[in-house]
């Protein structure tokens, strides 16, 4: 592809003088990014409003449909704003910039890929989905797949419990890393401090308040990342000079940052291409996303919803892109460009301002982390303890057993994110690969194609699983993201089986 051609560019790069003057700046000083009192107030007063909510949610909680699906009541904005913000987490706000600092506009292409995901799931997906939940009653992902199979030997719950479990440990873990680096960038708290800090806080609501207490957290924190990253991408352009000084400015550090390739050709470049166009394939394979959709009041909340979710991830991810190019002409030599978002916040902003704008690092870790420990939560109680080992617990129990599990799960993501794992933008894409490739050909199978089977199902989550983790430990996914491959396979191992299998039943 090469270099795009300057008439070309001139289209999309047109000379703007500054940034909109309703957004107080500072003058850039790479060296100002000492925090101040007002920073930490915010942040103080941030996290005790979601603890506030949690407190708020928990007395709505009395039964199991209360706590893992809000009794089915979410409407339009809730939904929409909570399944996006569940399903876009740390790299949303520093994964997503730092990859765009480091690769330029060729890290553009995950864009279409993600509003593509968005719109499977929330026109294919959302309401058939929801409707076939209510009929069986079923609460988790899990649930549904065995009530379309009605399988006696629960294989399909146990191998949900432990692709869910395992993937949702990495994944919350990855929340919990991002804390860290947010809090070191920000305060200069250490790791050690800063992630067992983000882990009460996040733990704590949840467990409280439930699947209500997530939505409604969801939905603040949603609204503070969108607009988090629109405020900033913009102050930043400003900055720099507008759209053509951007253009000088980034040419400077490297030739091939602006082109749309990266300055790839050939295989490499089309693997870079498909891997971020196939991020997508992810969304209908996540359960965290998908109990969205089983929690909506109505057909309406999802034909409403989807025109919000869209409008969302357009502003998130185009923010995202233009702050890490941005980025690389104001800070050229950041040694973390996951600590891109937080610093340059302290460094463009009045204090004020800047406060709130970095409270999106923690509505992003805390709008996925919280999903996802509930979802873990419901897997554990719900498909295991009642179900697979068939014990009797009252509406009291499974709300005390579930919020152990949230507890215990919180703690074991804290002690993984301890460790020397740091990387957030390809850490979380490989468990929302594991995820993505496991669930979303069987979900979109078993609504689409009636001559599915539950071995065609089983197949697929299987291959799907163990494709992720062969092209990555191989080393494949370095020059094709591993969830095309694995999604494609998980396919076609669904439609091949259960073609074997239709007149068969398993033992």
């Amino acid at each position: 592809m090469g270099e795009i051609p300057q008439p070309f560019l001139f289209l999309f790069y047109p000379k703007v003088p500054s940034v909109l003057p309703y957004f107080p700046q500072v003058d850039y000083n790479p060296a100002m990014t000492e925090p101040t009192g007002i920073i930490a107030i915010i942040f103080v007063l941030y996290m005790a409003g979601m603890l506030g909510v949690g407190i708020w949610s928990s007395r709505r909680a009395h039964t199991a449909v209360d706590f893992f699906l809000a009794n089915r009541s979410l409407g339009p904005w809730l939904t929409a704003i909570s399944a996006t913000s569940s399903s876009e987490s740390a790299w949303a706000v520093m994964g997503t910039v730092g990859m765009a600092y480091k690769q330029g506009l060729s890290a553009w292409w995950f864009l279409p890929g993600c509003l593509l995901g968005y719109a499977l799931n929330w026109l294919f997906v959302g309401d058939r989905l929801r409707k076939r939940a209510l009929e069986t009653g079923s609460l988790t992902v899990s649930d549904f797949l065995e009530s379309h199979f009605k399988d006696p030997a629960y294989l399909i719950r146990i191998l949900s419990a432990f692709i869910i479990f395992s993937c949702m440990l990495a994944y919350v873990a990855a929340q919990f890393t991002a804390a860290g680096k947010a809090f070191n960038a920000i305060f200069g708290i250490e790791h050690s401090i800063s992630v067992p800090l983000s882990a009460l806080i996040v733990v704590s609501y949840t467990l409280l308040g439930g699947f209500l207490a997530v939505a409604w957290t969801d939905l603040v924190q949603g609204l503070i990342m969108v607009g988090g990253l629109v405020v900033l991408s913009l102050v930043a352009l400003g900055e720099v000079g507008g759209f053509s000084e951007l253009l000088q400015k980034t040419a400077t550090v490297s030739p091939d940052f602006l082109s749309w390739d990266g300055g790839k050709s050939g295989s490499t470049m089309w693997g870079g291409i498909v891997g971020l166009l196939g991020i997508g394939l992810g969304y209908p394979g996540q359960p965290h996303v998908l109990t969205r959709f089983m929690a909506a009041r109505d057909s309406k909340a999802i034909r409403d919803g989807w025109k919000i979710s869209l409008s969302w991830g357009f502003l998130v991810y185009s923010s995202g892109i233009l702050l890490g190019v941005c980025g690389k002409a104001l800070m050229p030599e950041l040694n973390d460009p996951e600590q891109l978002f937080p610093k340059a916040a302290i460094s463009l902003l009045d204090p004020l301002l800047s406060g709130i704008v970095l409270a999106a690092i923690l509505a992003a870790i805390m709008s996925t982390a919280d999903s996802q420990l509930l979802v873990a939560a419901s897997t554990v109680v719900r498909d295991i303890y009642e179900k697979v080992l068939s014990k009797k617990v009252s509406q009291k129990q499974t709300l005390i057993l579930s919020r152990t599990v949230i507890a215990l799960l919180g703690v074991a993501a804290m002690a993984f994110a301890l460790t020397d794992v740091r990387v957030i933008f390809w850490f979380v894409l490989f468990a929302w690969s594991g995820l993505g490739a496991s669930f979303g050909p069987a979900i979109l199978f078993v609504l689409y194609w009636e001559k599915t089977t539950r071995q065609g199902v089983l197949a697929g989550m299987l291959t799907g699983f163990i494709t992720t983790l062969v092209w990555k430990i191989s080393g494949l996914s370095d020059s094709l993201y591993e969830l095309p491959p694995a999604f494609l396979i998980s396919c076609a191992s669904i439609f091949l089986v259960s073609r074997m299998t239709q007149d068969s039943t398993l033992e």
